[in-house]
This record gives structure tokens, sequence and C-alpha cells, in this order.
């Protein structure tokens, strides 16, 4: 711990963890097949980009993804884990109602006595987890953070609805934080909703030892298209004014991967060509509070973004939740 606020806060290293059960289009209308849902790789790549999503085997949880990832950013960040000062793991799919999975990770990692917390926002979850870590840097209350994003999504999907079945995976991304003089985040920008909450929701809880409601994931697709693209519009628009830079600064736009087409809508809006745009969505699918993390390690370890280029971060999930983050690499 630090007395003292630092004047930034970078990446240190970046991290993922997929799942090694990988299903195509083709698997997944097989065994959608024998349900009697039809559906096919064509219908779901037009639609939504995706080929590919990876689900964790029985025994799996978000815990054990998000130690895998924080393993290879903290290898990657040239430290250990008993360097950690602050652990913020953003999930929607907890080990167990408490206590928090960064809790869990903490433990797994062999290290103790740093704050450890969840961050609930869903797909947004992400950006919010590291707009926290990014203010508590600043605080001086933290020196090197690792933000995670993890989950499971698998075990909330209904496989008799193929408009939502079809576009989650599970997996786990993270990042190591640590004070910087050198500039790193520049500016984040949050918001919620809450009068959007009915368009995507897990609308189950526990009483009593007994599932109340229904546990599985529902989504108004249309809806939520509809409100994604303005909002992550909004989100950029924000952290570029707040940190005075303009979208001709952009180098990439590394987006919640949800949706080939929310994707592409928020890339003209901003004026930038395809190729500026991360895109993992085609492999991993929907990873939720995951999806950023793992596109941002993804577009590092393949070389495409590298130290000192201009990233925009943004998400939008259920909450309704949306937010970015300008940071340079």
């Amino acid at each position: 711990m630090t007395t003292s606020a630092p004047r930034h806060t970078r990446i240190a290293g970046t991290g993922s963890l997929l799942p090694s059960r990988r299903l195509s289009n083709a698997d997944l209308a097989a065994q959608l097949a024998e349900r009697g849902i039809e559906t096919s790789d064509e219908w779901i790549v037009e639609r939504t980009g995706i080929r590919a999503r990876h689900f964790v085997d029985d025994g799996v949880f978000a815990s054990d993804l998000a130690v895998g990832a924080a393993r290879h950013a903290i290898e990657a960040a040239g430290c250990a884990p008993s360097d950690i000062d602050l652990i913020i793991c953003a999930t929607s799919t907890p080990d167990m109602v408490f206590p928090s999975t960064a809790c869990i990770v903490q433990h797994k990692l062999g290290i103790a006595g740093c704050p450890a917390f969840d961050v609930q926002a869903v797909c947004s979850g992400f950006v919010y987890a590291l707009t926290v870590a990014d203010a508590m840097i600043k605080a001086g209350t933290a020196r090197r953070a690792l933000v995670i994003g993890a989950e499971v999504f698998s075990r909330l999907l209904d496989f008799n609805d193929r408009t939502t079945c079809v576009l989650f995976g599970d997996g786990a991304g993270a990042v190591v934080l640590e004070a910087s003089d050198t500039p790193g985040i520049l500016a984040t920008d949050l918001h919620a909703d809450g009068r959007h909450v009915p368009i995507l929701c897990v609308p189950g809880h526990v009483k009593n030892g007994q599932i109340l409601g229904d546990p599985l994931l529902k989504m108004d697709g249309q809806a939520v298209f509809k409100l994604a693209v303005g909002v992550l519009e909004q989100a950029a628009r924000a952290v570029l004014e707040k940190a005075g830079r303009t979208e001709a600064d952009i180098d990439w736009l590394i987006p919640h991967q949800a949706n080939i087409r929310i994707m592409q809508g928020t890339a003209r809006k901003l004026k930038l060509p395809a190729d500026k745009v991360v895109v993992t969505v085609h492999e991993h699918g929907n990873t939720s509070a995951a999806s950023i993390p793992l596109a941002l390690d993804h577009a590092v370890r393949a070389g495409q973004v590298r130290r000192g280029d201009t990233l925009m971060l943004e998400g939008v999930g259920g909450g309704f939740t949306w937010g970015a983050v300008l940071l340079d690499y």
C-alpha cells in the first residue's frame, strides 16, 4: 500500500483462459436438434457473427477460469501473486452466493490480506471493475491491482431457446494494473438505467433452499440492440472529450464481444475502419464480463495491440449498464 496518490494507472500485463471444450455452430446445432430445436451455422453467423464458443466441463467454476487468466496476466506483468494488493472480479456467474469469487481467486493464488471483491454489472462488468481499480490506485489505496472478468454463462442458458443459447460462451480475461508515472488510463465513463431490467436478465433467486422464479437467461434481442449502439457511442464520445482526444486518436476499438452488428455499428459511428476493431466474437461468442479482457489479451499476444497504442474499451449489458475506458497501452 502507499499513502500518496500516484499520477497514473497503466496496464502492466494481460492474460486469458478459455475452457478446452470448443463447440462450433455445427456442434451446437446437432445438440439442439436432439431437443427438437432447429438452427444452423448459417443462421447463427448471419445474425451474430458467432462461429464457435467454449463451454466448461462439470466441476469447473468461474474462479478456476479466473485463476488461469490471472496467472497469465501476472506473468506478463513480471510480478508475483504476492505483489498484488487489490483483486476485483467482474462476474455474473459466481462460484456461490457468497463469498465473492474474488476471495476464492485470492485463496487459489496463495495470497491473503489485500482487498478482494466482485463487481456485478453483467457484460459491462470489466469496464466497471477497471474504473474502480483505477480510482483506488489513483487514490493511493493500491499500487498493483488484478482485475478479472470471468464467466460460465453456459450454466444460465435455456437450450430450448435458440435465440439466446447460441450467443454465449465461457471464459476469463485479466489485467494487472499498476501505479505509474507513465500515462495509462486516460478517462472512464459509467452509466446504468434500471428501467431496462426486463430486456436482459436472469429473474431467479434463492429462498429457503429453493430456486424461485426462472434461473435461466431472458433477453429481448431487438430492444438490447437498439439501446446498445446509441449508448456505446455516447460513452465513447464522453471519454474522448474527458481525455481531450478525438476519434482519430483511437488505434484500436475493443468492444464487448456480443454481436458483430453492434460492434460494426459502433465503429461506423466513431468513423473507425473495420480493421481497427478487435474481433473475437466469432471464436468465443458472448462471454459477458470476460469478453473485453479476452479480446484485449488476444490482440496483445497476436501483436495487434502494442505499447503506445490508444485503446477504446466499451461494454453494455444487463442492468441496463454501459461504459467506456480510454487508455494508452
